[in-house]
């Protein structure tokens, strides 16, 4: 096939990576996009004529993204500026209690040492090594690969290493995992939260996620100018390959001729042809008909009783007082499997739910005065095409997460005009076919990583990128999934 043309359909940063790997090996790219910028998840919203990240707020796997532009023949410092953050978080509980982690693992078993005492600085330890072990395995044959089954997965690893693979422990949750290493149960709490990271519960998810610790051990990074800045670096670098770019210009229809995708009618009604199409949006779009009845086979949706968490954020610009917050601080009540059985058993949230911020103005020090850019984040079930959650009930869930942070020592003074609220239905209407999960499926089950879809989907033609198919969900976990999908287009047209 002589310089063929891909369309990328969603510009979040698993259909960026697509771009730059395709449009790197000589492709023709063109990305179609529905919001006014790149990004997806990764954007900002105006408060006070100030953008406040509205998404992820975590930069981690490093190695994706220098693997991505050294492919493009650039490098991540020639685009971003990154500063590696000493202190991965602080967490505070509302019993009692305030513990930072940090990059090094000395430090932080230090401090565990002096928050829970030795056995759990004992327990720290072990946990860390055992973290390492796991995502030694699988970081190779299963992160950075297709999707593999069980039996593939065990292959790649080596038949000879099943004592590697037993140790991943997909058999077991994380949270009974995390009762062999720690007796105190705020510290089940703080690493039982790594479930949350793919939209899962530590009760249900299975122990391999304890990898999540090696990976922020090996580096957070703080984004300057946000994660916004990493969607704008990945466009500069796919533009500069040569790939075109149409924002505003959302997908109607995936085109279907002879069994195999073509193209792609736009809400604007323009029809593009393409010789492949790699779809970055939630799976379920496809598997519900929302592009098109044609397509409806391509993968099978996920089903509401299988959806990952949602989220209610609040972005605000606040004056702090009381806590010292650092860039992510961490608020716990103290029934954290509560709040689990709220969302995925009852449907909603619990009185006191765990509070993430992220200050979004500090860092290495920096501590602002006056009123400063936060992000508050609760846990929420994607219910968001099911349920309408009125103002006076958000006010109520913003309440909750207040006297959460108000009760564990920090104090925050804003104006209603200074806050903006998004809540399931709004991440649904943003994402189609979600229901506001930001996750895609939850990781629930021992096989619930191979779930996902890989990025061949079962129409010919259409690949699969973002975070809800293989290996997951998450920044990186995206990129790579667009990284993937590039590679399967390449491969099949050999």
């Amino acid at each position: 096939m002589s310089n063929p043309h891909t369309l990328v359909i969603g510009a979040g940063v698993g259909g960026l990576a697509a771009a730059v790997e395709l449009a790197a090996a000589g492709q023709r790219v063109t990305v179609l996009e529905r919001a006014a910028e790149p990004g997806g998840k990764m954007r900002q919203l105006p408060v006070d004529g100030v953008g406040v990240d509205a998404g992820p707020t975590v930069f981690t796997m490093r190695w994706i993204f220098d693997q991505l532009f050294a492919t493009a023949g650039s490098t991540l410092e020639a685009h971003l500026r990154l500063e590696k953050a000493e202190v991965l978080a602080r967490h505070a509980w509302r019993q009692g209690g305030v513990l930072d982690l940090f990059a090094s693992t000395e430090r932080s078993e230090a401090a565990i040492l002096a928050f829970a005492g030795k056995d759990n600085a004992l327990g720290y330890r072990s946990f860390c090594a055992r973290s390492a072990d796991i995502y030694g395995t699988l970081r190779e044959p299963f992160i950075a690969s297709s999707r593999p089954g069980m039996l593939e997965l065990v292959r790649r690893v080596g038949f000879g290493k099943l004592d590697a693979m037993w140790r991943t422990a997909p058999f077991s949750s994380l949270w009974s995992a995390l009762d062999e290493h720690f007796s105190d149960p705020r510290l089940r709490q703080l690493f039982g939260r790594y479930a949350t990271y793919v939209g899962s519960s530590p009760l249900r998810a299975p122990a391999t996620l304890m990898l999540i610790a090696h990976v922020e051990q090996e580096g957070v990074w703080l984004v300057d100018g946000g994660m916004r800045a990493v969607a704008a670096a990945l466009r500069d670098l796919a533009e500069g390959l040569g790939v075109k770019f149409f924002f505003e210009e959302g997908v109607r229809q995936i085109i279907m001729e002879a069994d195999r995708a073509v193209g792609a009618l736009t809400e604007n009604n323009r029809e593009l042809r393409a010789d492949q199409i790699v779809y970055n949006g939630d799976i379920s779009a496809l598997g519900n008909g929302m592009l098109g009845a044609a397509v409806t086979r391509a993968v099978k949706p996920v089903m509401p009783q299988q959806r990952a968490l949602s989220a209610i954020t609040f972005c605000m610009r606040a004056r702090v007082s009381g806590l010292h917050l650092h860039y992510h601080t961490v608020f716990f009540a103290e029934d954290y499997p509560a709040e689990f059985a709220a969302i995925f058993g009852q449907g909603d949230i619990t009185a006191y739910p765990t509070v993430y911020v992220c200050a979004q103005d500090r860092g290495a020090g920096r501590v602002p005065e006056g009123p400063e850019r936060l992000l508050l984040l609760i846990n929420a079930p994607a219910d968001g095409d099911r349920r309408l959650r009125d103002e006076r009930s958000l006010l109520q869930y913003r309440d909750k997460a207040l006297a959460v942070l108000r009760e564990c020592g920090c104090e925050l003074e804003f104006e209603e005009s200074s806050c903006v609220t998004t809540d399931p239905r709004a991440f649904d209407e943003r994402f189609p076919g979600s229901g506001g999960s930001l996750y895609g499926r939850a990781n629930h089950g021992s096989m619930a990583s191979f779930a996902r879809p890989g990025a061949r989907s079962r129409v010919k033609g259409l690949y699969l990128a973002g975070g809800s198919v293989h290996p997951g969900a998450g920044v990186p976990m995206s990129a790579m999934s667009g990284r993937l999908a590039a590679g399967a287009v390449l491969e099949d047209q050999r």
